[in-house]
């Protein structure tokens, strides 16, 4: 048997990161896409390479052209062909297209690992699988319920005592001052 040495493999997987640092990364989920923003200042030689489940994400950056990688093996599929990036003067964003639209993602990693350069962004978190338009549905049919419901429309409701709104409430004194 030969070695991976010899084979021209590093002996650890960690050992083709020598000299990398994960670049820190924020991600967020939507109905069609997920973001992920890796917060690199200054960045150069940006290289994006998207894959059905795994984003590779390398470049040099800030003032000592520190070189980052990551490797993510993605919760589920993408479409990478639809997959893009965009370089700023302070961050990567890379909008990914889920290969199965409207599916949440609890987790951007196959993996339930904690990554101490992965957070959530919750700035621009959005729980989308409550914004279904079933919630107004609902509120259209409350409104169907009450107008069908039986009653005479000429019957007039008895006055109630206390209901002149033109009248101080026995709450709107002066409060005594606090000693």
């Amino acid at each position: 048997m030969v070695s991976p040495a010899a084979q021209g493999r590093p002996l650890f997987p960690y050992e083709r990161w020598k000299g990398r640092q994960p670049a820190s990364a924020k991600w967020y989920d939507r109905r069609d896409y997920v973001f992920i923003e890796f917060c690199v200042e200054d960045s150069k030689d940006v290289n994006v390479n998207f894959e059905k489940s795994k984003l590779t994400f390398s470049c040099l950056g800030g003032s000592d052209n520190f070189k980052h990688l990551n490797e993510i093996d993605l919760f589920n599929n993408i479409d990478p062909n639809e997959s893009k990036h965009k370089r700023t003067d302070r961050s990567i964003l890379c909008c990914l297209r889920k290969g199965e639209s409207g599916q949440a993602w609890p987790r951007l990693t196959k993996e339930r690992a904690k990554l101490n350069w992965l957070s959530v962004d919750f700035n621009n978190w959005k729980d989308w699988e409550d914004d279904s338009d079933e919630d107004m549905s609902n509120f259209d049919r409350f409104s169907e319920m009450m107008n069908n419901m039986g009653g005479d429309d000429d019957v007039d409701l008895p006055e109630v005592d206390g209901a002149d709104d033109d009248s101080p409430d026995s709450d709107d004194e002066k409060m005594p001052d606090l000693e």
